[in-house]
């Protein structure tokens, strides 16, 4: 008996050592997401804070012609490389472009906003289906579709969040949370999240390595100089002024632009909320103003509220826009190419902050309020 007990445990030891353990991808800059290969399959985990919870969404990637591993059961199973994509947000189009899977699109949802030249061109053939009607999904039309993944992302707003039905309906829903990274590098690292499901692992991480290291270089250039402009943001919106809260995206592209943005003491992600007369108090004399709502022009502006006129950055003509390429719809390539490729957006930055750094740079995204 003891001679089986032994040679029992030297089997189950042997094979122990022959099973690798899980190795975890190193994320440099990106924290809300994780991913763990292990020889049957991969798992991502998205782990993100809402009304002050933590809210965790697991997908385990299995092959296609790979058996299914022993999971548990709550882990959504989703087989690659994937081949029909649904699309729920504009920003997907800019992390499938750098992937070279744009093909793999066959629904889309606000696909008025969408702006990618072939993107566009696919829509207007039908080749990629609207699956979105007025403020509902058209649920029955996405199970036609037999995607592999359906792309959506998670606010706890339930006006704009994934509704119940599309969670019950069985198809393979994922929840991203890109957006509620700081960093802009962070969000660009998610090009390995989506990565993962075309089994593009080595196409990420070298794209995203070109592109950080870009971003890393035009961000030591801008940290040597002494002079840091003053810099605001925003405009009123049914009466109240959101001005980015100081640890959140735009203040952190700011501050590597070589900005001192002027709310970078609030520490916090989320927008503040203020009326004109504080932003005013504060912003009088301040030298860049950025991302005045939707308007393009001077006299857009100062027809909305003649006071926008008294401050010192539209007095100079110091007012610009990320709106260069908005689209007759309204869509932004900022939100799509610019999330994955934060570098062309701090150039963009660091050439209205800092002209004499970049004297023959064309502006991607940035436009110069006339």
């Amino acid at each position: 008996m003891r001679r089986s007990i032994i040679l029992h445990l030297l089997l189950v030891t042997a094979l122990s050592h022959t099973m690798a353990a899980p190795t975890r991808t190193p994320m440099a800059y990106a924290e809300n997401f994780t991913i763990e290969r292990h020889e049957t399959h991969t798992l991502l985990t998205v782990s993100l804070w809402l009304g002050g919870a933590e809210r965790v969404h697991r997908y385990a990637l299995v092959p296609r012609e790979a058996p299914i591993p022993d999971l548990p059961s709550a882990i959504p199973v989703i087989r690659t490389p994937v081949e029909r994509v649904v699309v729920m947000e504009t920003v997907y189009i800019g992390y499938l472009a750098a992937l070279d899977q744009l093909d793999s699109i066959v629904g889309a949802a606000t696909v008025d906003y969408i702006t990618h030249p072939s993107v566009r061109e696919a829509i207007e053939a039908e080749r990629i289906e609207s699956v979105q009607n007025g403020q509902s999904l058209n649920i029955e039309g996405l199970m036609l579709l037999q995607p592999d993944l359906i792309l959506t992302s998670i606010s706890g707003d339930p006006a704009f969040d994934v509704p119940p039905k599309l969670i019950r309906s069985g198809l393979p829903v994922v929840i991203t949370a890109g957006y509620r990274e700081p960093h802009p590098l962070a969000r660009a690292e998610w090009i390995q999240f989506i990565a993962a499901f075309f089994e593009a692992a080595a196409e990420a991480e070298a794209f995203f390595a070109d592109t950080a290291e870009r971003y890393e270089t035009l961000r030591a250039r801008a940290q040597l100089l002494a002079d840091r402009p003053t810099v605001f943001t925003g405009a009123p919106y049914s009466g109240t002024w959101h001005v980015a809260g100081g640890e959140s995206y735009t203040a952190r592209v700011i501050q590597d632009a070589g900005g001192a943005y002027l709310w970078a003491d609030e520490t916090r992600q989320n927008a503040i909320a203020l009326d004109t007369e504080r932003v005013f108090a504060k912003a009088a004399e301040a030298d860049i103003w950025l991302h005045p709502s939707y308007y393009r022009s001077l006299d857009q502006l100062f027809g909305a509220d003649a006071r926008f006129a008294k401050f010192g950055a539209a007095q100079t003509g110091q007012v610009y826009n990320n709106t260069r390429r908005v689209s007759g719809a309204g869509g932004n390539p900022i939100w799509e190419r610019g999330v994955v490729r934060p570098d062309e957006v701090l150039a963009d930055l660091i050439h209205i902050l800092h002209p004499e750094l970049l004297p023959d740079y064309e502006p991607v995204y940035y436009e110069r309020l006339r």
